[in-house]
């Protein structure tokens, strides 16, 4: 086990959950590039509870308050290797607000959305970034409305930093999180997954690997750095 995990504070994602791997990557990020003095803050969701496993310093936040927390910190201390790991529940609903300003004040922290596109924690209602169509508990009949564009929001800001990437693709991921560190200002890392249970609950997988090539054949990795478009993964920066 990594010194980077608390020992004595188990982790209670469900099993076969890749919140695990987003957790790894960064944890793998952090030593394979000496980042000094990391700090963590979280919302409230299943990925918030990211900020409890950590064994460095880290915030367990309210809801939606993960970001100006983390700005706080490190306008307290530029030292500091600020990040925040929340969903995209908690990141782009209750926090949206807190999340625009961040960005275009260009605050140097890293954002993770743990980005399942439901709330999972509370059992499987429409979140922000829910496609349209979608069946969840709260939208029986199809979510009504197109997803939040998180992409052409930051993009309204003269420096921007956004990337898509995938908890399936570690290789992809690991990179999107070490480009996102390195970047001097906001950066936002869009983490494509699914919620597991949900998925098996609704009949839509009966495995993990089927969620896996699901997320993996929809879209197409690009190298360049560009404006995405809707099924691509890769890094978009200004």
């Amino acid at each position: 086990m990594s010194e980077l995990l608390r020992k004595n504070n188990p982790i209670i994602w469900c099993s076969g959950c890749v919140l695990y791997s987003i957790l790894n990557q960064v944890i793998k990020n952090i030593e394979k590039e000496g980042l000094k003095e990391p700090v963590c803050v979280s919302g409230i969701g299943c990925a918030a509870r990211s900020s409890g496993y950590f064994n460095f310093d880290s915030v367990n936040a309210l809801h939606g308050r993960a970001i100006p927390i983390a700005e706080g910190i490190k306008r307290g201390n530029d030292d500091l290797n600020v990040f925040v790991l929340s969903g995209d529940g908690d990141l782009l609903a209750i926090g949206l607000n807190h999340l625009i300003h961040c960005s275009r004040r260009n605050t140097d922290i890293t954002i993770f959305c743990a980005d399942n596109q439901i709330y999972g924690l509370t059992g499987g209602q429409a979140s922000p970034t829910s496609q349209k169509g979608e069946i969840t508990k709260s939208s029986p009949y199809g979510a009504e409305f197109e997803p939040i564009n998180i992409q052409k929001i930051l993009m309204s800001n003269k420096n921007y930093f956004y990337a898509r990437t995938n908890a399936y693709n570690t290789e992809h991921l690991l990179y999107c999180i070490k480009e996102s560190f390195k970047h001097k200002g906001f950066s936002f890392v869009d983490v494509k997954m699914a919620c597991l249970t949900e998925w098996i609950d609704k009949g839509k997988v009966k495995k993990i690997l089927e969620i896996k090539d699901n997320f993996q054949k929809n879209y197409d990795y690009v190298e360049e750095i560009r404006e995405l478009n809707d099924n691509e993964y890769g890094i978009n920066k200004k």
